[in-house]
């Protein structure tokens, strides 16, 4: 396969496109040249190792829509601006929204090489740095939580900045978004000694629950022959986390506020109060605030959790992260189950990245699992929404081939065509019906 590309670049302007896309080819660089925003981000990904060089002034998606597309995906790849238009008030907007320079054109060919050289550099030690701290700290904060999306970056400073706090925290997420292993690292990074203790308030039978979490004296009800320590005591000096925490029956929230308030428990069944040290994570995928007007939760205990709030971004939201994690889950279920992992094309991953994903990121390291067994390619469903007609499907993945074929060929139209076994007339034409920018040459 042909490697990624060192720039993308992006121009409405085909005379445009072409002499720029040759003179840097001329310097040696790698060049995809894209005759629209939409396909250029089509091929672009976290971790990429290419910059962008794109006009400002293009019909439906411009330069500044541009720099909010890819910033969704990597907030770090450079983007240079380059317009006719130029002025100081585009200049200043432009370097305000997140470029990393900015360029008159026609821009000075000297002057783009060296700009291009100074960003792809600046860009390559961001990567390498990345690749360093993952490897030197592999069990770090972006080795816990995967990703280099917007969501992830965001999500990471502020667990960092309240991990460690004297203060319980709650999380959100939808339901496989990693509420547990969120936890887990809030535990880990906080310098508590004791266990990290887990509940999940939803799997225990309503007459166990307040046993489990509270213990017992020995003769507290039928059946206890002896004395038990509940989850909450055997988290002194760690964790607890408290999953579904809008399944737990309104009696036992009663007495876990007084828990939260109090830092002391009562055994079922004594009167000796038992000082305990420990930090709570609770977890919901509901809105715990609704449920209190609805009288299903307190309202007291709801506000006393929703001190330290972090809100898990869902899969579908984290552009850019799903080939990430593919390769990630990949990896790991091929070392368990003692065998190589199987390879993946450009196509594949991009089948991936578009999908929904209702179980977020449990679904994806299932289907990686079921990857690596060679059991099917892609789970029930997982070729689009529900719904979606055979022509549907067929034109996604048509459009799939493309990109990647585009990407193999660094855009060359010629040598794609040629790769693909169809006419230069035919690919333009597929081009412009999937919006990839085909607009055939005189």
């Amino acid at each position: 396969m042909t490697a990624s590309p060192d720039v993308i670049l992006v121009d409405d302007d085909a005379n445009v496109l072409d002499a720029c896309r040759e003179l840097l080819e001329i310097e040696g660089f790698r060049v995809c040249a894209h005759a629209s925003v939409a396909a250029a981000l089509a091929g672009l990904r976290v971790d990429s190792e290419a910059v962008v060089v794109s006009d400002v002034r293009m019909p439906q998606q411009d330069g500044f829509d541009l720099i909010a597309a890819v910033r969704a995906v990597d907030r770090e790849i450079p983007i240079v601006l380059m317009t006719g238009h130029g002025d100081i008030p585009m200049a200043l907007r432009a370097m305000r929204d997140g470029a990393w320079d900015f360029l008159e054109k026609p821009a000075d060919p000297l002057h783009l090489i060296e700009t291009v050289r100074r960003a792809l550099d600046h860009r390559r030690l961001l990567i390498e740095n990345r690749r360093l701290r993952l490897s030197i700290a592999a069990d770090g904060w972006e080795a816990r939580l995967i990703g280099h999306s917007a969501p992830m970056v965001a999500l990471r400073e502020r667990l960092q900045r309240i991990a460690g706090a004297a203060t319980d925290i709650l999380v959100l997420g939808e339901t496989g978004t990693g509420k547990e292993v969120t936890a887990r690292a809030l535990h880990d990074f906080s310098g508590r000694k004791g266990r990290f203790v887990a509940v999940n308030c939803g799997a225990i039978p309503e007459t166990m629950l307040e046993s489990e979490l509270f213990g017992h004296e020995a003769g507290a009800f039928t059946g206890a022959k002896d004395k038990r320590i509940g989850k909450i005591e055997h988290a002194d000096g760690g964790t607890l986390f408290l999953d579904e925490i809008e399944s737990m029956p309104l009696s036992a929230q009663v007495r876990l506020l007084r828990v939260l308030q109090e830092r002391v428990i009562e055994r079922l069944g004594s009167n000796d109060e038992v000082a305990v040290d420990l930090q709570v994570v609770a977890a919901t995928k509901a809105d715990l605030h609704q449920l209190a007007r609805q009288d299903r939760f307190r309202e007291d205990l709801a506000y006393r959790l929703d001190i330290a709030r972090v809100e898990l971004p869902a899969l579908s939201t984290r552009r850019g992260d799903v080939a990430l994690l593919f390769r990630h889950f990949l990896d790991l279920a091929a070392r368990r189950q003692g065998r190589a992992a199987p390879p993946v094309d450009a196509t594949f991953l991009a089948d991936l990245d578009r999908r929904t994903w209702p179980g977020n990121v449990r679904e994806l390291r299932n289907v990686a699992e079921r990857h690596v067994l060679g059991l099917e390619d892609l789970p029930a469903g997982g070729r689009g929404a529900s719904g979606e007609t055979l022509e549907a499907r067929m034109d996604r993945v048509e459009r799939a081939i493309l990109v990647d074929s585009l990407a193999d060929q660094d855009g060359r139209i010629g040598a794609t065509a040629d790769a693909l076994g169809i006419s230069r007339k035919t690919l333009y034409l597929k081009m412009r019906k999937h919006g990839l920018g085909g607009e055939e040459e005189a």
